[in-house]
């Protein structure tokens, strides 16, 4: 049923939601799982960018380690990606790259006022523009 599934982490309660979505899934089809991990670029301004940009790095790189052990749990492949850009186009260009034929990330799971608050969210990007089906997990708030 599926042989690559993407599933884009940031480290958050969310996110690990979904990680365990995708490593279940996986363990189920004998799927392989791509861990990404989106160093957002707009995240400083000119002074301060390279400082900021590397402990983003720092943080994705803990993120891709708790998949990558999550998945050895499970017995399932795990690949680690960390990539520079816009998120959600990131992460649809990475379900591309990668041949994924699903991806499984986490929301935030607002709900009331903070769903409006948030609208244009990274995942709801994804789901709005994916070709892909889309399994989104997310930690009640």
């Amino acid at each position: 049923m599926y042989d690559a599934i993407l599933c884009p982490t940031d480290g958050s309660a969310g996110s690990d939601a979904a990680v365990e979505q995708a490593c279940g899934l996986a363990a189920l089809t004998g799927a392989r799982i791509h861990a990404l991990f989106v160093v957002d670029e707009g995240i400083a301004g000119a002074d301060g960018r390279d400082l900021v940009v590397e402990r983003e790095e720092e943080r994705g790189e803990g993120a891709l380690d708790a998949v990558a052990e999550a998945g050895g749990e499970r017995g399932v492949e795990t690949e680690l990606h960390l990539r520079r850009g816009r998120p959600h186009e990131e992460i649809l260009d990475a379900a591309t790259d990668y041949g994924a034929d699903l991806i499984v990330m986490g929301t935030h799971g607002r709900t009331g006022i903070g769903r409006f608050v948030t609208a244009g969210s990274v995942a709801e990007r994804v789901v709005r523009h994916s070709e892909l089906p889309v399994l989104t997990a997310h930690v009640g708030g």
